[in-house]
């Protein structure tokens, strides 16, 4: 059992680095272009997976102490982007409630505006007109 550990365990180191190098974007990439790192990883599959992850890409050292800061997440309620875009929102409903409200009102006094124009013209009142 430990013969197998003993290849399985780089073989996995391997594998990570060599995937962690792939998905890392090229400006993060430190020391040599990303092709040269690929191929360090994969001939020195000992010694280039633990050079890749020691000094091969750049490492954002985290606020607090080792604990994730929460500086890019704000609850809704206190991100005063969210609270200005609602605020946006209400306002653009309300003024598409308030044209709204002014075409109906328009299209309620249309058809009365008609009979009484017909009226005065001498005509009958009424959609039947014959």
């Amino acid at each position: 059992m430990l013969r197998a550990l003993l290849y399985i365990l780089p073989l996995a180191l391997t594998i990570f680095a060599f995937i962690d190098c792939l998905n890392t974007p090229e400006d993060e990439v430190k020391h040599l272009p990303k092709v040269a790192w690929i191929f360090i990883i994969l001939l020195f599959w000992v010694v280039g997976p633990i050079v890749w992850l020691v000094g091969g890409k750049q490492r954002h050292a985290r606020a607090g102490g080792g604990r994730a800061a929460r500086t890019e997440w704000v609850a809704p309620d206190d991100n005063p982007e969210f609270l200005k875009s609602l605020r946006d929102e209400k306002a653009a409903d309300e003024s598409l409630l308030k044209d709204r409200e002014a075409d109906t009102g328009r299209r309620e006094e249309e058809p009365g505006k008609k009979d009484r124009d017909e009226q005065q013209d001498g005509g009958e009142p009424g959609p039947d007109k014959s």
